[in-house]
């Protein structure tokens, strides 16, 4: 049974940097397929993990915090970039919480590891400031919207300024983003196609219609 699982898991490497053939540094992460969604690199988590690349000067001394971060490549590029990083994932998947910590050694980088639900609220939402939140691939079961969307709206409301960045798969879905948007007060500012700037090297190993979005809240709802 161990053998089976050790088969199971594996540790890929993402580069980042302006040019392919020289990166500026790269991020190991331990995958396991036999986990049903959280410890596998999903293409939105390649490309949230890039744009924070390509940002990073944004990022450098922010205090950021990754929502339902599984394989946590975007927070763990955020936290190499200089940036205060809070990983975070639903605080029942035991498994996840641990892996996190494993790459956080891995890499030697320091992030905390924190088990948020989305729609929960205890102290582990109450004491998050973020400046930046943010979420790959967070935008693909419908009926966790409404609580995801509420969880954000507070951490927005909770740091003034503060915006959330997310990529996702622009599926059939998209109206009811839309409508939970307003009604949490919430507005887009930024809407990215993701190859508008992948490098090509990243872009050919990607498909589907995957969007980058910058969302904040709205004033004129308050």
């Amino acid at each position: 049974m161990e053998g089976g699982e050790s088969e199971m898991t594996t540790v890929s490497r993402h580069h980042f940097g302006d040019d392919s053939d020289r990166p500026d540094f790269s991020i190991s992460l331990i995958e396991n397929m036999k986990e049903e969604y959280g410890l596998f690199v999903w293409p939105c988590s390649i490309v949230l993990a890039e744009y924070v690349w390509q940002q990073r000067l944004r990022f450098a001394g922010a205090s950021v915090v990754e929502l339902g971060a599984g394989t946590s490549l975007p927070g763990l590029v955020a936290a190499k970039v200089g940036a205060d990083v809070t990983l975070t994932d639903e605080s029942n998947r035991l498994e996840v919480l641990s892996n996190m910590k494993s790459v956080i050694e891995l890499n030697k980088l320091q992030c905390n590891v924190v088990g948020l639900t989305w729609g929960v609220w205890d102290a582990s939402v109450f004491s998050l400031h973020p400046k930046i939140i943010l979420g790959a691939d967070v935008l693909y079961d419908a009926k966790a919207f409404d609580d995801l969307f509420a969880t954000v709206a507070y951490l927005l409301q909770n740091s003034p300024g503060s915006v959330f960045i997310t990529t996702y798969h622009n599926r059939s879905g998209h109206h009811l983003i839309e409508f939970l948007m307003v009604k949490w007060g919430l507005k887009c500012v930024k809407l990215l196609d993701a190859f508008s700037f992948m490098p090509s090297c990243k872009a050919s190993g990607l498909s589907g219609n995957l969007q980058l979005a910058e969302i904040v809240l709205d004033s004129e709802h308050r």
